[in-house]
């Protein structure tokens, strides 16, 4: 290899090179030196458990730190809330600045969301026993301003968390206040239904069912005693009548109805035919009962004398007669009334024993609709009384919360951008653009500049070679035009950078759009 030549090259190409090395070295100091200075605070903010333990009284808020936190973070970068952060602060300088102006509200909320850092660290879940941890960052280009909105951002971290956990209870206490008030009149209405089905259907109801079957048992014995008393009289009435028929006499013996008198001599006859049998005649006893029955013996045939006496008329017994009838006829009546009722009511009896399975299956389903609805409502009050407890607990604030642990300081040095870092990168980078347009230009060059390509081109041996010969005024014209490359690059570049970093948009802010357009906003960069 003939460095020698490759050499003379680079050194007759050297203005190539020079004059990226000028774009570089412009472009990196005028970004070292226009780039706005970024501070950075953060603050340091811990969750902490709850303060009453679970089996004494649960919160109602079930939300892990992780999940809440989630969502805290996609609350306070709501575009509304970034751009009342953004005039709160003026963060980009006052509403009627030129800065500001140009700038459209997605630039802010983009930039803002770019600056805004929220790293959560920890296990994240309420069940862990890992503490989490939460660091809120913010750049700004003051340290002050950047102290400012972090602890603004942790303000409002705190002020959701707790209005999310206290929305969540309050929400799940109205949720089960409203459920108990429509299970309570549920509750209230099937209560109602159950009432009136049974009062309605009180005589056909299946816990009385026993009492009707026994009371339907009764009735038919009392129906068959009563249909044997109406035979009874019925065969009464058709003895008398042929009797009458066929003596002229009213009674027979038999028949005749005895006195009080004669049923007392009956007895005392009885007692003195039992008293023969186990005592003597001579007990005094017998005596005494002999005496009372021949005494007893006179007051009876005093009386049927006088009957005898009385029948004599025939007018007499024509009337006791129909009395007798008369009495039988009522008797069969009263009797014929009784069975009728007794009958009715035996229907009616049967009418709900029959209508008492279809009611005691209705009722069933009743029941048990009406004990489902006052299980939810015993459930729902129960549910009422721990989102009370629940509520309550985070009201006071004793449930999981986030506290700070460190708030953001103003910090004494920018964290970005660094200069050093960036203006010699803009040299480096000028210089390997020179380098690489120089080998280019020499590869895409296919022309004979020396004795050695002659004897490879076309085999011929040179005996010398002469150079392009310039003239001075040549020479001055080139060496003029490369000066004002070079003036137009160290100072277009740097006022070019400089207006549009004033008048258009700031630098950082289009090097980030730049970088996202080009698909490097993931690596990491000096600024």
């Amino acid at each position: 290899m003939d460095l020698g030549f490759y050499f003379k090259l680079l050194m007759r190409r050297l203005h190539y090179v020079l004059f990226f090395l000028a774009i570089g070295t412009a472009a990196g100091l005028s970004l070292a030196l226009l780039l706005p200075p970024n501070y950075s605070a953060s603050a340091t903010l811990l969750v902490e458990s709850e303060q009453i333990p679970d089996e004494l009284a649960a919160s109602t808020v079930q939300t892990g730190a992780g999940e809440a936190l989630g969502i805290v973070r996609q609350r306070i970068l709501t575009r509304a809330r970034l751009l009342e952060l953004a005039n709160g602060f003026e963060i980009y300088g006052p509403p009627s600045g030129e800065q500001r102006r140009s700038m459209t509200p997605d630039d802010v909320v983009g930039d803002l969301r770019n600056r805004i850092d929220i790293r959560i660290d920890g296990a994240g879940d309420r069940r862990a026993t890992g503490a989490t941890i939460v660091t809120v960052g913010f750049t700004a280009p003051t340290g002050r301003l950047s102290a400012d909105v972090t602890n603004e951002i942790v303000s409002q971290i705190l002020e959701e968390n707790v209005e999310m956990r206290r929305g969540a209870s309050s929400d799940t206490l109205a949720f089960f206040e409203d459920e108990v008030k429509r299970l309570d009149r549920e509750l209230a209405t099937r209560e109602a239904e159950l009432l009136a089905f049974r009062e309605k259907n009180l005589d056909a109801l299946p816990d009385s069912l026993e009492f009707r079957r026994t009371q339907q048992a009764s009735l038919q014995e009392r129906i068959q005693q009563l249909q044997r008393q109406e035979a009874a009289l019925n065969d009464r009435r058709e003895r008398l009548v042929t009797l009458f028929e066929t003596t002229g006499a009213l009674l027979t013996e038999q028949d005749r109805p005895r006195t009080e008198n004669e049923a007392q001599l009956r007895q005392l006859r009885n007692r003195l035919a039992m008293a023969r049998s186990v005592m003597s005649d001579e007990n005094p006893q017998l005596g005494i009962l002999r005496a009372q029955i021949e005494t007893m013996q006179d007051i009876v045939a005093e009386e049927q004398a006088a009957v005898v006496g009385d029948t004599s008329n025939e007018d007499i017994q024509l009337s006791a007669f129909e009395i007798q009838l008369a009495d039988i006829d009522a008797q069969l009546e009263a009797s014929a009334q009784e069975r009728a009722r007794l009958t009715e009511e035996l229907d009616a009896l049967q009418a709900s024993i029959s209508a008492t399975p279809a009611n005691a299956i209705r009722l069933e389903t009743m029941q048990r609709d009406y004990n489902a609805v006052r299980a939810q409502y015993e459930r729902s009050v129960s549910n009422r009384a721990a989102a009370e407890t629940g509520d309550v607990i985070e009201n006071l604030s004793k449930g999981q919360r986030i506290s700070v642990l460190e708030p953001a300081i103003a910090p004494a040095n920018p964290t970005s951008p660094n200069r050093r870092l960036i203006a010699a990168g803009g040299v480096a980078m000028g210089g390997a653009l020179g380098l690489g347009l120089v080998v280019l230009i020499e590869l895409l060059n296919t022309s004979i500049r020396r004795p050695k390509d002659l004897e490879t081109g076309l085999g011929i041996r040179a005996f010398g070679t002469v150079p392009l010969m310039r003239t001075p005024g040549q020479a001055l014209r080139r060496r003029l035009v490369i000066l004002a490359a070079f003036f137009g690059v160290m100072v277009g570049i740097p006022a070019t950078l400089f207006y549009v970093h004033t008048y258009i948009m700031p630098l950082d802010l289009a090097l980030d759009r730049a970088i996202e357009m080009a698909g490097l906003d993931g690596l990491p960069l000096p600024f």
